[in-house]
């Protein structure tokens, strides 16, 4: 084996050098199939002892056509069954790759990095791009009531079709869009007050190489000059997949751009993000977007997730999303065995739980526990079947690729619990505690932050810049995407809020909004979330706003807000449909304690809303 051992006192164990092994940057030559046969050679020798692969600094490009290609199902994104991932670290114990600064730059349709069945696994110093972003970025240069005329960046490969569509492409894929979002050339931030935009480029004329003209494109609010980020809504993978996996770190690791989030983990335990950044390359990028969708994304984890020190700017959606799945019950086989489904098209085929997990169950029309929330209905799950979601037989290797899933417990269920009137099954063991703090989210999409998690949540000392949607939305949905869950210990400290709510997205109340999915809340007889006094608690925080929602709760029990500041400006007009600083729907045992600065009615609209 031709590898260069090390030794450093900075790194445990045995140092591999990349360039050993002829993976070298500064030349256009693909490294995949080289990165691949590295972590075989490496993983054999190391036997389970703690290795660290180094990189050295510079460019180095990965393309499809010599990557390992798996089936992975990767939550909340599309499922395709093949994909091609330029670094696979899969059953490493104590790996930690360095990256001494390293710029890895992906071709076509890649998964990035997958991090499967490791435990003790680092990763620090280095970046992720794209050659061609699968969104076509684009400038107005002329609207007037013939349409709109928009000029590409040099980077998009754009052409008209022979429908007469527009359409750009890049290595092995071709991409017509139809929506993109706004922003304004002079602050980076998304155009105020419009959101996801329609683009109906299907019939354009082109005026030259990087020019075109869409008659069908007629938008007042794009002035000259405006840029637009032309996108679709698929997403095939991410920047970093994380499965399987115990004891993860992420550190100094920055995504510039990934067709799907920025980072998904799923059925993992104990993340760490520390300087984890998904974001542009400096102020003077010129690209106006980052990831597809989310910039970080945790789905079905337990133990710690931690994220602090990153910046999040110009990401599709979201900072972090943290939730697990509701399975629908669709079949009551026997007083102790029940079959359930996932429902969501892009949340499918991927492991749900494990014999020994606690679980308990939600009515989805109310969000009530069966068996209510002072003594709900909790059992442990004895034997867990999984589906194929073709054929309805046993999955191979337990859940891979399964819908549904065959599931036995160890108490006898309540006589309500069937297919007929709609029921979630939760798995409580895997869900996660959060600590989010020091971070920056700015000139995003949709929302700053997402949390459905039962455990301790503390989102602290952030900086959210104009997130345009909601900067903190509490949720919880047995309808839709079947995100789990109710939130029972949450502190939102010390953060600064600067003009959010710019656009109307779902979920978008209120600056804060604590919004669970509640179709038939009128039959609701009990609460959602909290479940105990001050169980969410709004300290100490700034609010810096042109518009007056500031905190909107939907079915809570144990709400504080105390010694928030708030400060009104007038950067954009108001516009909001809610009028009130704080609009609660079925809560209880809310303490409202607060100083208002500059404000004039708002603190009269506050104590009109509680009583």
């Amino acid at each position: 084996m031709a590898c260069l051992l090390v030794a450093v006192g900075l790194y445990a164990g045995k140092v591999y050098e990349a360039s050993s092994f002829g993976i070298v940057p500064g030349t256009e030559a693909d490294m995949a199939g080289l990165v691949a046969q590295m972590l075989d050679e490496v993983k054999a020798e190391a036997a389970g002892k703690a290795v660290t692969i180094r990189f050295a600094p510079g460019v180095y490009h990965f393309h499809p056509v010599t990557a390992v290609h798996r089936e992975y199902y990767i939550s909340n994104h599309d499922q395709h069954k093949d994909r091609a991932v330029g670094i696979a670290i899969e059953g490493f114990h104590d790996l930690t790759i360095d990256g001494q600064g390293a710029d890895f730059i992906f071709h076509g349709r890649m998964l990035p990095m997958s991090v499967v069945g490791t435990d003790g696994c680092t990763l620090r110093n280095f970046s992720i791009d794209f050659a061609t972003p699968h969104i076509a970025q684009c400038e107005v240069v002329a609207n007037d009531t013939e349409g709109i005329t928009f000029r590409v960046a040099p980077w998009v490969n754009a052409k008209v079709n022979s429908q007469g569509g527009f359409e750009h492409s890049g290595e092995g894929w071709t991409l017509s869009s139809g929506w993109g979002i706004a922003f304004n050339p002079d602050t980076r931030r998304i155009l105020y007050n419009t959101g996801d935009i329609g683009t109906p480029v299907h019939q354009v004329r082109q005026i030259d190489e990087r020019t075109f003209h869409a008659p069908a494109w007629k938008d007042s609010c794009l002035v000259v000059g405006t840029i637009v980020a032309m996108r679709t809504y698929e997403r095939p993978s991410p920047g970093i997949f994380v499965s399987h996996a115990t004891d993860t770190r992420i550190e100094n690791v920055k995504v510039h751009y990934a067709e799907g989030m920025g980072l998904l983990a799923q059925m993992s335990e104990d993340i760490t993000l520390d300087g984890f950044s998904v974001c542009l390359r400096g102020d003077d990028d010129p690209r106006y977007f980052t990831t597809q969708a989310d910039a970080t994304h945790f789905s079905g984890c337990k133990g710690k997730i931690v994220s602090e020190n990153g910046l999040y700017e110009a990401m599709m959606d979201d900072a972090i999303n943290v939730h697990g799945t509701y399975l629908k019950v669709v079949e009551r086989i026997d007083d102790h065995t029940l079959k359930g489904r996932y429902m969501h098209g892009q949340a499918w085929g991927f492991d749900w739980g494990y014999e020994g997990d606690e679980v308990q169950f939600v009515r989805s029309q109310t969000m009530e526990l069966v068996g209510g929330s002072a003594k709900p209905f909790v059992t442990e799950v004895v034997e867990i079947k999984a589906l194929s979601a073709n054929s309805g037989t046993s999955v191979p290797g337990y859940s891979h690729g399964a819908k549904e899933f065959v599931i036995r417990f160890a108490d006898a269920l309540p006589d309500e619990i069937g297919s007929d009137a709609g029921y979630g099954i939760e798995n409580l063991t895997w869900t996660p505690e959060v600590y989010f703090a020091h971070n920056t989210i700015r000139n995003n999409r949709a929302r700053g932050t997402l949390f459905s998690t039962p455990k301790r949540t503390v989102v602290e000392d952030n900086l959210f810049d104009h997130t345009s949607g909601t900067a903190i939305l509490l949720c919880g949905d047995c309808n839709g995407w079947y995100e789990t869950g109710a939130c029972r210990d949450v502190t939102i400290r010390r953060n600064r809020f600067v003009n959010a709510l710019t656009c109307m997205y779902q979920f978008t109340s209120a600056v804060i909004s604590i919004y669970p999915e509640i179709p038939n809340l009128n039959a609701q007889r009990e609460y959602f979330h909290g479940g105990k006094k001050h169980a969410i608690r709004i300290v100490d925080n700034e609010f810096e706003t042109f518009d007056h929602p500031l905190l909107y709760a939907k079915s809570v029990d144990g709400l504080l807000w105390r010694g928030n500041t708030i400060r009104k400006n007038t950067d954009y007009p108001p516009y909001h449909w809610n009028n009130s600083s704080v609009l609660l729907e079925r809560v209880t045992n809310v303490k409202i304690d607060n100083t208002f600065e500059d404000c004039g009615n708002e603190l009269k609209q506050v104590k009109l809303m509680l009583k």
